[in-house]
């Protein structure tokens, strides 16, 4: 993860928004005094969002990790999407 201080962040605030939505990578930012924050894009933080609301069920939980366990054994199934 990068690290910027908040005294240049606010010299570079645009090229840094820039980074986080291109690089899809956060961006730590700390302080002289105080807790430091992070910084990511818009569509990263939905992405967290949504897989936190997955993940929330047990239920669910189980199922996407089942899936995902099927899909690295070689278990999935390819389909031709209907338009």
């Amino acid at each position: 993860m990068s690290t910027i201080s908040y005294t240049d962040l606010r010299r570079r605030l645009a090229s840094a928004m820039d980074q986080v939505n291109e690089d899809h990578a956060p961006l730590y930012i700390t302080r002289q005094k105080g807790k430091g924050a992070v910084m990511l894009s818009a569509d990263d933080y939905a992405s967290i969002e949504e897989t936190l609301y997955l993940m929330s069920s047990p239920r669910n939980a189980a199922r996407l990790t089942e899936a995902i366990e099927g899909l690295r054994r070689g278990e999935g199934e390819t389909r031709e999407l209907i338009e």
